[in-house]
């Protein structure tokens, strides 16, 4: 009789070391999707920004983000097959790259542009880098494949830590959520901050660079503690300078 009775409690101290997992490693998956998810909020909120309308800035993440959410799941369900396919990699960090470099591009011909203005009175404008009438299907599709290729590194850390699918999606999904309220608090600090766009961009070309060494020069790739310094450099630098905000602005 105590035997079966010992037996009984089997599935349940099973269920208790179940259940002090995920209590442990649920939080441990939240702060990797944080901390890795930095950049990536910021570069979301800049694209969103190209809509130059709050409703549709909001709109576009909803949408963007619940498209991107889909993704991750998806990668989470085949990260054994698709980490490992390098042209996946590959089409990431020159994804990440382009954005970078046309952001840049768009900074130094928005310069020139307010440089030739200037003797017309038209120079010290604060719009977005570069700005175009962006459609909201583009923005959204641009935002879900932003997000997938920073998912690659921070999929790849959760997988490391457990096998267990249910809890990285877990993880996946409450990190998407922080990073829809992140990005939204991105859009306005992008409003006040001079630099902070560029910044992120920087950020993005970083992890590019990253994945780009990874592939094909691994020995040479940063450790992880290494990129964030270098993001939070960038950051510090974002925030540095606030913009001119015209009195007459609000009137």
């Amino acid at each position: 009789m105590e035997a079966e009775s010992l037996e009984s409690l089997v599935p349940l101290i099973q269920a208790a070391d179940q259940w002090r997992e995920v209590l442990l490693l649920l939080p441990l998956l939240v702060a990797l999707e944080a901390v890795l998810s930095a950049d990536n909020a910021i570069a979301l909120a800049a694209i969103s920004r190209r809509l130059h309308d709050r409703a549709r800035q909001e709109m576009a993440l909803n949408l963007g983000l619940l498209l991107a959410l889909v993704f991750r799941i998806v990668l989470i369900v085949a990260a054994r097959w698709v980490l490992n396919f390098w042209p996946l990699e590959l089409a990431a960090a020159v994804y990440l790259l382009w954005l970078c470099i046309r952001h840049l591009q768009q900074v130094v011909q928005g310069r020139q542009e307010d440089l030739d203005a200037a003797p017309a009175g038209e120079a010290g404008s604060d719009a977005p880098a570069g700005s175009v009438v962006a459609s909201l299907s583009g923005v959204v599709a641009t935002l879900a494949l932003t997000d997938l290729a920073f998912s690659l590194d921070s999929v790849a850390a959760a997988v490391a830590v457990t096998d267990r699918l249910s809890l990285v999606i877990a993880g996946g999904v409450i990190g998407v959520i922080a990073l829809r309220l992140t990005a939204e608090l991105f859009i306005r600090w992008l409003e006040i901050y001079r630099h902070l766009e560029t910044a992120g961009y920087l950020a993005v070309g970083l992890v590019g660079i990253r994945l780009l060494l990874r592939l094909g020069l691994p020995d040479l790739v940063p450790p992880e503690w290494l990129l964030l310094v270098l993001v939070a450099a960038l950051f510090v630098w974002g925030f540095s300078d606030r913009k001119l905000i015209d009195a007459d602005s609000g009137a």
